[in-house]
């Protein structure tokens, strides 16, 4: 259904040279997300994706970020773009005095979101390793380039957006566990290799014609490609309880991703990321039940406690290959 965009998109679209004089243009306001106003626009020379990032997230906490992430997000689809042609949506424009961006229009008949995809059982291995070969080709790529580094100074918005709401609010409703989740955040911070896009979340995740698109990248910051990992490496496992019958296919896209992920690894040893991704990804696992931003998908106590359970216990006693995370979560689901 046409809607009429705020006059402010309208705005930002001629400074970026994406719009005339027209006034009755329309569109449709886009869901999805809850950091920015998505909307596809119908320009007369076709529709585009605008994109403006809020200053207050829509979710229950205050959960506050700066709209200027989204210069940053752009910067990061040029990028990965470059680094894995087609692993992100055409950039067309940015207008960094609004926080807004244009890019191509991703037509659903045609890209299928991977959230989607598992919400109903599709457990597809395959591409759950294309994702990973993605992923660590973007890592690698700009490993190889540090000069990139530059063009991230983004340590506090990654802070702010995934490190304090994901593991520093965790640690306020865990407090025996505050000095192993303050631990983590040290660790991400400490370990700078490579570009991060820091929402890998298959919510993020388009399944395209010629395989994995990456979508909103507002948390991009030069860091830690563990995290990228591990972020994703969660949902694989959370999704067991939002669709129990496929528990075997997304455990088993889990080791396919993981493992197709660390045998590409070359800017450090692989064994050494794929042990912070292990001890990092309970600290995640927890985050989405007791953190700012829990899953909308887990409701019970007695799921959410499942979770509180294997987290606590793999952050008590840390592991260092991700197959004994995911031989973790089997054995609670079935006990």
């Amino acid at each position: 259904m046409d809607e009429v965009p705020p006059a402010e998109l309208f705005s930002a679209l001629r400074r970026m040279g994406l719009l005339g004089a027209e006034t009755s243009v329309g569109g449709e306001r886009l869901t999805g997300g809850v950091s920015s106003d998505i909307w596809r626009i119908d320009l007369p020379s076709g529709p585009v994706c605008v994109k403006r990032a809020l200053a207050k997230l829509r979710v229950a906490a205050d959960w506050q970020a700066p709209v200027e992430r989204n210069r940053y997000e752009a910067r990061w689809m040029r990028r990965a773009a470059a680094a894995v042609p087609g692993a992100a949506p055409r950039l067309l424009g940015v207008d960094e005095t609004s926080g807004t961006l244009a890019m191509q229009f991703l037509p659903a008949d045609r890209y299928t979101l991977w959230k989607t995809q598992l919400r109903d059982g599709d457990a597809d291995s395959a591409f759950a390793a294309q994702v990973a070969h993605a992923l660590v080709g973007i890592h690698a790529a700009t490993a190889a380039d540090p000069t990139v580094a530059s063009a991230f100074p983004t340590d506090a918005i990654f802070y702010d957006i995934r490190l304090e709401p994901y593991l520093v609010a965790t640690a306020h409703a865990h407090p025996d566990l505050a000095q192993r989740l303050h631990s983590l955040v040290a660790a991400t911070q400490a370990n700078k290799h490579a570009l991060v896009h820091g929402d890998v979340s298959p919510k993020n995740i388009l399944r395209g014609p010629n395989g994995p698109l990456f979508l909103d990248a507002e948390c991009a910051w030069w860091g830690d490609p563990a995290f990228d990992l591990a972020f994703c490496l969660n949902h694989l496992l959370l999704k067991c309880l939002w669709a129990p019958s496929a528990t075997p296919g997304f455990l088993t896209c889990f080791d396919a991703m993981a493992n197709a992920y660390v045998a590409r690894v070359t800017w450090e040893g692989p064994a050494a990321l794929e042990a912070r991704a292990a001890q990092l990804l309970p600290g995640l696992f927890l985050a989405r039940v007791d953190g700012k931003s829990p899953v909308e998908y887990i409701t019970t106590e007695q799921d959410k406690n499942r979770v509180r359970r294997v987290a606590r216990a793999l952050l008590t006693h840390p592991v260092e290959a991700l197959g004994d995370v995911s031989q973790a979560w089997a054995k609670e689901l079935v006990g």
